[in-house]
């Protein structure tokens, strides 16, 4: 009997690949470095010599805040308007891109990518010249201001690319949810109301977020065509202390923080979502 003890071979061990979970992710601490970024800016110019009879940038700030903070709300409006609308929109626009119809079919998908490859301030100056500046029905005069024609500018990119995600949405679905549900004798409709567009709010949710958070950053077009929110009363605050050079660093500064504060929650939720609802292949 041979008692020799049994040789362990070398064996090479592999690197595991990374997993999704494993790529780099914005974490809380991005944020604070990025506030702490443009507070760092600021902080040269806020202290420069100045003349002493002159205000002190950090009181002219706070004096304007009320002002710029009321601004950057009705931002906020125009984008959940815009975002509201360019959902519906765009909603009944995916629908048709999946069609049976080849004629519905064909004009949703022309209209889905002229809308999306088009530039968004091109559309806005589109809405703001094209459309009037009031309605008469019946009698009845109603206006439309320069914030609504924006609102409607803008939804208009928006409507192009949630038409993208409802259809990308129903596409990535299994076939096996259309055949089981035909088999049961579901029509069409009650296959996409009952089984199909419930599967894909989760699979809709994460990129819907994600195109709100890049629309609200968009909202600061409206101030080339004239619309008071935020970016416009930024300049005339400016023009108004006498076009202070020393000022602009700090006031461009705060309106930064005020989209950082709003949007970043926003991303960090959507990446949550993303992994929540991660489709598992």
């Amino acid at each position: 009997m041979n008692n020799q003890t049994p040789k362990i071979m070398p064996v090479m061990m592999l690197t595991p690949k990374p997993r999704p979970d494993d790529r780099f992710q914005l974490r809380p601490w991005h944020g604070l470095v990025l506030i702490v970024v443009c507070i760092a800016a600021s902080i040269p110019a806020a202290f420069a010599a100045t003349d002493p009879g002159r205000a002190s940038i950090w009181d002219i700030l706070v004096q304007w805040m009320p002002l710029l903070l009321k601004g950057f709300i009705f931002n906020i409006v125009i984008s959940i308007s815009a975002m509201a609308l360019g959902t519906l929109a765009g909603a009944a626009l995916g629908l048709g891109q999946i069609s049976l119809n080849p004629v519905v079919r064909k004009l949703a998908w022309i209209t889905t990518q002229f809308f999306r490859n088009a530039p968004w301030l091109v559309l806005l100056f589109f809405a703001m010249f094209l459309l009037p500046f009031e309605l008469k029905i019946f009698g009845l005069t109603i206006p439309l201001p320069d914030w609504l024609k924006a609102m409607f500018g803008l939804a208009l990119p928006v409507m192009a690319n949630v038409s993208e995600i409802v259809r990308g949405a129903i596409v990535s679905l299994p076939s096996g949810q259309w055949e089981a549900a035909e088999s049961l004798a579901f029509s069409r409709t009650q296959v996409l109301w009952r089984i199909i567009l419930p599967q894909c709010v989760k699979r809709m949710l994460p990129p819907w977020m994600n195109l709100y958070s890049i629309l609200t950053m968009a909202t600061v077009l409206a101030s080339i065509v004239g619309v008071s929110e935020v970016m416009t009363l930024t300049g005339q605050a400016l023009a108004a202390e006498g076009g202070r050079s020393d000022l602009l660093i700090p006031f461009y500064s705060f309106v930064l923080f005020l989209f950082f504060v709003y949007c970043y929650p926003i991303a960090r939720l959507t990446v949550r979502l993303e992994k929540k609802f991660a489709v598992k292949t």
